[in-house]
C-alpha cells in the first residue's frame, strides 16, 4: 500500500480533531503531531496540503496555541512556500495567508490583547467573530442523514466562490463553514436548499450566550458566484478513512482524542523521523 492514502488519513483525522476546541491545546502539545502537520504542508499531494492547513488554522483560533505554534521549527517558512508556490490554489493560499497573519501577530503588546479581548466580547453575539478576511457560520441542516447526502452538501458548497472550508459534525447535523467576510450566509442556505432534500438554519449565539437557529428566506435565495478555483477534495466513497463519521462523533471526548493522538504520532514518527 502506498504511503499517500496513509498521510490523507492521518491529516484528515487530525483536522476533525482540531475542529474541537477542546482537543486543540492536546494536539499542539503533541511531541509528534505539529511537527507532522508541518511537513504535510510541503507534501506533493494538494488535498493533504489543503487538509493540513486547514488543522492548522483550527489549532490557531486557540490563543494560547499561537506562540508555540509560531515558534515551531518550519511552521512559517513552510506556509511562505504554499502561499510563493505557483500552482497552489487561490483558495489554499488564501487559507495559508490568514493562518500566517495570526500566528505573525501572536507576540501582541498587552495593550492589543485587551483591545482585542474587547472587540471579541462586542462581537460574540455572532457565532465566530471573523477577521477581514474571513468569516465562520454554523449551519443545521435538517436532512443531513448520512454519507450520500453528506456528499450533496460538499458538491453544493465546493461550488460556491468565497467557500474557505467546511467540516461536518454528522451527529448533530452541523456543517462549521469558514468563508469570504464579503460572502453572505445566504448564500450558503440557498446551496443547501437547491439539493432539494435538505434545508439549512444558521446557528448564532445570542446575547444569553445560548444558540439560536435563524432560517435562511426561502422566498429570497440569495445566489453567489460559481467555484473553479477549489482543489479537488477526495470523494467520500474513495476516501481511504472509512470510518470518518464515527471518528468525528468522538470529538470532544479527551479520552479518546488522547489515545487516537498517540496513534497519530507512532504514524508521523515511522513516517518522518528517521
Amino acid at each position: 500500500m502506498s504511503g499517500e492514502p496513509d498521510a490523507l488519513a492521518i491529516v484528515n483525522q487530525l483536522r476533525d480533531l482540531a475542529a474541537d476546541p477542546l482537543n486543540r491545546q492536546a494536539i499542539v502539545q503533541d511531541q509528534g503531531c505539529l511537527p507532522g502537520l508541518i511537513l504535510f504542508l510541503d507534501h506533493p499531494n494538494p488535498q493533504v496540503v489543503y487538509s493540513a492547513l486547514l488543522a492548522v488554522r483550527y489549532l490557531a483560533e486557540c490563543r494560547a496555541n499561537r506562540e508555540r505554534m509560531r515558534g515551531e521549527l518550519g511552521m512559517m517558512q513552510s506556509l511562505e512556500n504554499v502561499m510563493k508556490k505557483t500552482t497552489t490554489p487561490g483558495e489554499t493560499k488564501l487559507l495559508a495567508s490568514e493562518i500566517y497573519e495570526i500566528l505573525k501577530s501572536a507576540c501582541n503588546t498587552e495593550a492589543d490583547q485587551a483591545e482585542q479581548a474587547s472587540y471579541r466580547r462586542k462581537t460574540q453575539f455572532f457565532l465566530g467573530a471573523t477577521n477581514k478576511r474571513a468569516k465562520t457560520v454554523v449551519l443545521h441542516i435538517d436532512g443531513l442523514d448520512d454519507a450520500a447526502r453528506r456528499s450533496l452538501c460538499e458538491e453544493a458548497l465546493l461550488k460556491i466562490k468565497g467557500v474557505i472550508s467546511f467540516t461536518f459534525q454528522m451527529t448533530v447535523k452541523r456543517c462549521i463553514v469558514r468563508i469570504r467576510s464579503d460572502l453572505k450566509a445566504e448564500a450558503l442556505g440557498t446551496a443547501i436548499a437547491s439539493t432539494k432534500i435538505m434545508k439549512a438554519q444558521q446557528i448564532v449565539k445570542g446575547e444569553d450566550g445560548d444558540e439560536v437557529m435563524i432560517s435562511f428566506e426561502e422566498d429570497a435565495p440569495v445566489e453567489a458566484e460559481q467555484n473553479t478555483d477549489l482543489p479537488d477534495y477526495l470523494p467520500e466513497e474513495e476516501s481511504p478513512s472509512k470510518e470518518l463519521d464515527k471518528a468525528v462523533s468522538r470529538v470532544g471526548t479527551k479520552q479518546d482524542a488522547s489515545g487516537w493522538l498517540n496513534t497519530a504520532a507512532n504514524f508521523l514518527t515511522r513516517s518522518f523521523y528517521w
